[in-house]
């Protein structure tokens, strides 16, 4: 009979981690320190996506082993399997150190420094794996780890020649077309053809030979008003800017038509989006055929990818067919060049008439702007902090006028930082404010600067901030006039700006990707902000330059014009997103053998059932597939309240800090009620007590403004 580490080999070798975690523990039981046990318990429970228990393992091997590479290796790859990057890092960089050659390794720290925006750093590791590198796929993962670096540092050209590079040398590898894709959208040499051949390119190489595998929906057994399962795909379910205008839509479209389905594809995802879904699906850490079979058995019936050509995208399941209709929408400014797509959800203005040409998919346009923003994703109190309330223009007391971006460095191309410094020259007494990664670095800061200086920019004129998410919208309050950059225009930041108070100069384009800022300025009202050449450009942005008072007047109502427009008005935005979501079923069942498609169509639609007819009552979700009514909803939070008042607040030592459970609670659950409906009275007014009570005036008042805003808006 083998003995116990035998069989412990024989576990690891067959990939059977159920029994190699029993054997490492029977082997640990007896030999605390035993090597292997210590090198394989965390990582077959990580398999078994055991994460706690695995994280635990690991710490308690490298207690017993400090100087093991394998398993401080291990361990690594563990963490970053659960987003935590920056635990990572010191892992890696041990091992780096000793281990110098070692491709690996390297390849993992290039990951976490870029996923921490540490690419001043992470490019230095992108160099040494093209030293180390020796087949072609190492130097394709070389090329590739230190393109997605060049990117963030705004060397846009670079990275497209290393992604090209990378390709010749390994073409099986997806991630070198998608990065590819999306840095060609900020160069302004690569038109929109370009950028349409190269997604066919990507579609000949990864959709074209699994086709023949496509799932065959049957048409015949379906209704048209049936209750339709929608999975949402997406690597992104968590703090990041694709949330800003997915997470309302999750949480009001009408669950008496729609089953909502979150297909995660990555680490991270929060409470908040599991409230807004009747069901999770996590598919990260699962094989590609695992991720299938769990699509499939939530028997989706229109799966819209959210990601597009971004990272850790879920394209290789879209280009599966596994849903009778597939969607794309949202994270990515062109085609995907997949013909399994069946539909781009875009708008009138964004995709103008005669865009068509540049899209594999047939594009749906919504009769509004096609996103719908909600501010302050991750912490909804904040909207109403005074903090972040629309101040006056800076002008005012600097007596300049600043204008500024927010913008990925990687969207500042050089003809973009050359007409900014022409626009300078202009207005001899204006500065300029550029917020973006990396900036706080001496090295990437001088070379940027020298950058900036190269193309027309005066240096006593420049302000170079570093990327801090805490100050996403308070850096505005030191800005007067915010600048558009071009081809790739702002997306989430020309929304954030605008809600702000702040006026955008922007470019208009011919596609998608140059129309963003175009599209939100149409819906908002403010094409007179849209340019056709630099030199209206600079006339526009001198013009709003002219007039401090008039500036800081528009700037003090904007907010509320932006609120009540089609750029928040998420009531409105849903419906016909669910509009759109119907359709799409109708014309599909009517591609079966029905000759007359539009009569059949006209038929559904007076069949309509009757409770489908009636809009649905605003819910509230708090716990994946639980809701409640809004009735419910204001029951439950004042019977906190009553409970809350019961108890003093603890301010004794004046920190105003809510530290009784009770008070907590009320909190707690107005920000979930908040976060499901934006503005909802109640919810309000009950954090205005909470604010009152310890202490919070002006928190309280502002509550009460906008509640008895929310009231009179009703």
């Amino acid at each position: 009979m083998k003995n116990l580490q035998t069989r412990l080999i024989d576990a690891f070798k067959q990939q059977n981690w159920g029994s190699l975690s029993d054997l490492c523990k029977k082997q640990l039981a007896i030999d605390k320190k035993n090597l292997l046990a210590n090198r394989y318990l965390g990582f077959s429970l990580h398999k078994l996506h055991l994460e706690s228990q695995a994280i635990q393992a690991f710490n308690e091997a490298i207690r017993r082993h400090p100087n093991d590479l394998e398993i401080k290796l291990n361990f690594a790859n563990t963490l970053m399997a659960n987003g935590s990057y920056f635990d990572a890092i010191p892992l890696l960089e041990t091992i780096c150190k000793h281990k110098k050659n070692a491709f690996s390794p390297w390849v993992l720290l290039s990951q976490s420094l870029y996923l921490t925006q540490d690419s001043r750093r992470g490019i230095k590791c992108g160099i040494h794996l093209q030293e180390i590198a020796k087949t072609d796929q190492e130097k394709s993962v070389a090329l590739r780890q230190k393109a997605l670096h060049r990117r963030e540092l705004g060397e846009i050209r670079e990275a497209i020649v290393d992604c090209q590079n990378a390709i010749k040398l390994d073409p099986t590898e997806a991630a070198n077309y998608t990065n590819k894709l999306l840095f060609m959208l900020a160069d302004p040499e690569y038109k929109v053809k370009s950028i349409k051949d190269a997604a066919d390119e990507f579609a000949v190489q990864f959709e074209l030979p699994i086709k023949h595998l496509w799932t065959q929906h049957d048409r015949t057994l379906l209704k048209p008003w049936k209750k339709l399962n929608i999975g949402f795909l997406s690597p992104d379910f968590k703090s990041h800017s694709v949330m800003y205008f997915l997470e309302g839509l999750l949480a009001s479209l009408d669950r008496h038509q729609f089953n909502i389905i979150a297909f995660h594809l990555h680490t991270g995802c929060d409470l908040v989006v599991k409230n807004h879904v009747d069901v999770f699906v996590n598919l990260n850490n699962h094989s590609y055929p695992e991720q299938i079979d769990l699509i499939t058995a939530q028997q989706p019936d229109i799966i819209i990818d959210v990601a597009g050509h971004t990272g850790n995208n879920g394209l290789h399941l879209m280009a599966r067919k596994l849903a009778p209709i597939q969607v794309s929408w949202l994270g990515y400014p062109a085609t995907t060049g997949l013909t399994a797509i069946d539909y781009k959800i875009t708008d009138e203005v964004t995709d103008p008439p005669g865009a068509d040409i540049e899209y594999s998919e047939k594009l749906y346009r919504l009769h509004t702007l096609f996103c719908c923003y909600r501010p302050h994703i991750r912490n909804p109190l904040w909207r109403y902090q005074p903090a972040f309330l629309v101040q006056s223009t800076p002008a005012l007391s600097n007596g300049y006028v600043t204008f500024g971006s927010c913008n990925n460095l990687g969207k500042l191309t050089d003809n973009v930082l050359k007409l900014w410094g022409q626009l300078l020259h202009e207005i001899p007494n204006a500065r300029l404010l550029i917020e973006g990664k990396n900036l706080d670095e001496p090295e990437f800061g001088n070379k940027y600067q020298a950058r900036c200086e190269s193309l027309g920019i005066p240096l006593d004129r420049l302000e170079l901030i570093p990327l801090d998410s805490n100050n996403q919208y308070l850096t505005y309050h030191r800005i007067d006039i915010a600048l558009d950059p071009f081809p790739l225009t702002g997306g989430t930041t020309t929304f954030d700006l605008l809600w702000m108070g702040l006026p955008l100069v922007s470019m208009q384009g011919d596609c998608f990707k140059s129309r963003l800022s175009t599209g939100i300025l149409s819906y908002l009202d403010r094409k007179q902000w849209l340019a056709n050449s630099p030199e209206e450009y600079i006339d526009i942005a001198k013009k709003l330059a002219s007039d401090i008072d008039a500036l800081n007047t528009s700037r003090l109502t904007q907010r509320k014009q932006v609120e009540d427009s089609p750029l928040m008005n998420e009531r409105h935005y849903t419906k016909l997103f669910g509009q759109a979501m119907r359709e799409m079923w109708l014309r599909w069942l009517a591609q079966g053998p029905h000759p007359k498609q539009a009569q059949l169509i006209e038929q559904w639609h007076r069949e309509i059932p009757a409770p489908l007819q009636t809009n649905t009552p605003p819910e509230v979700g708090v716990a994946t597939g639980k809701r409640l009514s809004l009735n419910q909803a204001h029951e439950k939070l004042q019977h906190l309240l009553e409970q809350a008042k019961t108890q003093s607040p603890d301010t004794a030592q004046g920190s105003g800090q809510i530290s009784d459970k009770n008070w907590r609670e009320v909190t707690e659950f107005a920000e979930t009620v908040l976060s499901a409906i934006p503005h909802e009275p109640l919810a309000l007014a009950c954090l205005a007590e909470v604010e009152h009570a310890h202490g919070h005036t002006d928190f309280a008042v502002t509550y009460l403004q906008y509640a008895a805003q929310s009231i009179s808006a009703q």
